[in-house]
């Protein structure tokens, strides 16, 4: 019993500690552990822009290393213009037996979409072609002499701008990575004797002459560049080439202040719930209610922890997906204490009863939250980003209730060190534990 109540004291300060934590972080951008909780765009405003990405010409088994280096490129072109906590995902759906390819740009605090249209679109595309079978003195990107090689700006490593001896001209020295030397070693081989475009934005600024091959995976943009052209088109090459071709579909502006509006009806919800929730478990349980809600609190808690330190960007769907995990997370209890119930029923001690039946009760909560589990993976899967935040709340939930009401609970109520039934505890317990 003894070692009961200490891990039961443990089990309380440690979730003190937790909510300490969450205040603290919450409220004082000077400590050192500040963690503000990520809001997504619905709850703090700003602009969602929605592409597709034309990956015809790519190899299917290529699309999704495309996409994911689509995703790096321009998530590091928003955070370069100082756009804090944006959020750039991709997403696939098949429509009508036609898969679309998405990305999804969400720059919390930017009302002016044409802006922040304007931060993606500046991203030039790199893209190398070799010369075909005709020569031709035409550098027209639509030529049909000129052929992909699949060499594009997702194998940059990095540009910078040098200048020739002879003119003293700018030019732009780049250089891929590994897997792009390779290709560009290969490129080089095959076309000795015949020229290679550079494109950008699909105009050929430069098409040398390849005169032996090239091993190191480097090679240098000339043209008629000024100093700070030349220097603004290294910026951007190396914030990004876009390793597909996108076109904007939709955009959504949020304002600030319907964000802040649906933030805090989120969190008055979550307050009603809780606090009716506490209600009809004081009422319905009495002393193992009040064990249950001091249980959810811990549990809240620990919820609130993990939304700061993973991070996780809460929407209103995200919000949601919290809610109804606090309901599974009673649910579990409610489970807990009938199986008390029916034990107490049958005659054995208030010790026994709690260990039988929690015993009793955990093949249930089991099965019925890994289904939970199971139905959120699937929708986090397949989802869109939108039905992805529910889920992963939800989730969470779930598994962070399994513990709160197998350990913390259980703990709890094992650490009253009731052992037997009399008028203290029929009060305390209520008359519905035991036999009339």
């Amino acid at each position: 019993m003894t070692k009961t109540r200490f891990w039961a004291i443990i089990l309380l300060l440690v979730g003190i500690l937790i909510g300490y934590f969450n205040y603290y972080s919450e409220v004082n951008p000077q400590w050192s552990f500040y963690r503000p909780f990520k809001l997504g765009l619905d709850l703090s405003g700003g602009s969602r822009l929605t592409y597709e990405a034309d990956v015809s010409k790519l190899n299917p088994a290529d699309v999704s290393d495309a996409m994911s280096s689509l995703r790096e490129v321009i998530d590091r072109r928003v955070n370069a213009f100082g756009v804090s906590e944006a959020i750039v995902q991709t997403e696939s759906s098949a429509l009508s037996g036609t898969v679309h390819n998405r990305l999804i740009v969400e720059l919390p605090g930017v009302t002016d979409v044409k802006q922040a249209a304007n931060m993606i679109s500046e991203t030039p595309q790199l893209e190398f072609k070799v010369e075909g079978a005709t020569s031709t003195a035409n550098l027209d990107a639509s030529s049909t002499p000129w052929l992909a090689t699949g060499l594009t700006g997702r194998y940059l490593k990095k540009s910078q701008v040098s200048f020739s001896q002879n003119s003293l001209s700018p030019s732009i020295s780049i250089e891929f990575n590994s897997d792009g030397a390779k290709l560009f070693d290969q490129i080089t081989k095959a076309s000795v004797g015949k020229r290679v475009a550079i494109l950008l934005d699909n105009q050929i600024i430069s098409a040398p002459v390849v005169r032996e091959e090239i091993r190191d995976g480097k090679a240098e943009i000339s043209g008629q560049f000024t100093v700070t052209e030349a220097k603004d088109l290294v910026r951007n090459l190396n914030l990004g080439a876009l390793p597909v071709p996108i076109k904007l579909a939709s955009t959504q502006v949020v304002g600030a202040t319907l964000g802040t509006e649906a933030a805090k009806k989120g969190v008055e919800a979550g307050i009603i719930g809780l606090l009716l929730v506490a209600i009809f478990m004081l009422l319905w349980y009495r002393l193992p209610g009040l064990v249950s809600i001091v249980a959810l609190s811990i549990y809240v808690m620990i919820m609130l922890a993990i939304f700061k330190l993973m991070p996780v960007t809460l929407t209103a769907a995200g919000m949601a997906g919290f809610i109804l995990s606090i309901g599974i997370a009673v649910d579990a209890n409610v489970l807990i204490f009938e199986r008390f119930k029916e034990e107490l029923a049958k005659g054995k001690s208030l010790h026994a009863a709690v260990t039988e039946g929690f015993s009793r009760a955990w093949l249930s909560i089991r099965d019925s939250n890994l289904s939970s589990i199971i139905s959120s993976i699937i929708l986090f899967w397949f989802g869109t980003s939108m039905i992805k935040g529910f889920a992963l709340t939800l989730a969470l939930g779930i598994i962070v209730s399994m513990f709160t009401a197998v350990v913390v609970t259980r703990t709890f109520l094992l650490a009253l060190g009731f052992r037997q039934s009399n008028r203290l505890t029929r009060f305390l317990f209520g008359n519905g534990f035991f036999k009339n």
